[in-house]
């Protein structure tokens, strides 16, 4: 496993992890949700999946998170995750373990992103994991109280992940988040989709999970994890869903 750092467009530093493998298959881009970090116990269940099947997997913190990239969470959009994903492929492209097509792996925020590259280059991506994703910014305010959040100009929560820590969101982010839809492009995604939802989730649930995957016109597949919420804390539910990874990248 090697850590680094890299620079993103802005010059900004973004941590970075790469576990290289023998005998490489493939090579997959792992990406955590909002406010995430790349060593979360789900986004590293995603990233041993692949491992075991000998694909070198990348798993990084975006800029504006919680974790060792540069930035301040206040200011975390869709825009700087997205810039972030591509700024990343385009500095492992000069890497000797670089392959393509590759897969993409995302939870949440990186969800959308990761469909967003595949939708503007999909020739470069061999199969598609968006987990628990957000599926447009439209949707994502149907869940929100948008009044009382633009109003005071903050929406402010406690972080599960990182106890302590107060997360702080500007109203900006949603102004930012209204313009990503992923459904206009969605024929575009003929490449393997694997889609997993928490049956509790209330952030991006199945009702808007199933939007997207009714309209895949390829080979899909999409699994509810019993009593799982949004992000995927417990162990049965972290085995369950390695156990799908592991059977769903056996089939790409």
């Amino acid at each position: 496993m090697e850590k680094l750092h890299i620079k993103n467009r802005k010059g900004q530093n973004l941590a970075v992890i790469v576990e290289e493998v023998l005998n490489q298959k493939g090579l997959v881009f792992v990406m955590h949700g909002l406010g995430g970090f790349k060593e979360q116990s789900h986004i590293e269940t995603f990233a041993r999946a692949f491992s075991e099947k000998n694909y070198t997997t990348i798993r990084f913190d975006m800029t504006n998170t919680f974790g060792e990239s540069d930035g301040d969470y206040e200011k975390a959009t869709v825009t700087n995750y997205y810039e972030d994903l591509e700024d990343v492929i385009v500095w492992a492209k000069s890497q000797k373990w670089y392959q393509e097509p590759f897969a993409l792996a995302g939870h949440s925020l990186g969800g959308i992103c990761i469909v967003l590259f595949a939708e503007k280059y999909p020739e470069r991506v061999k199969a598609l994991a968006p987990i628990s994703t957000v599926v447009s910014g439209a949707l994502s305010a149907e869940l929100e109280d948008t009044k009382e959040w633009e109003k005071t100009g903050w929406r402010i929560s406690d972080s599960k992940s990182k106890p302590g820590v107060v997360k702080k969101l500007p109203w900006s982010h949603m102004e930012d988040r209204l313009k990503y839809d992923l459904m206009p492009d969605v024929a575009k995604l003929i490449m393997p989709v694997l889609m997993i939802v928490g049956e509790s989730d209330n952030r991006t649930p199945l009702a808007h999970q199933q939007i997207p995957f009714d309209a895949l016109p390829g080979k899909k597949e999409i699994y509810i994890i019993k009593g799982a919420e949004h992000t995927f804390r417990e162990k049965e539910h972290l085995e369950e869903i390695k156990e799908i990874f592991l059977k769903w990248i056996e089939g790409i």
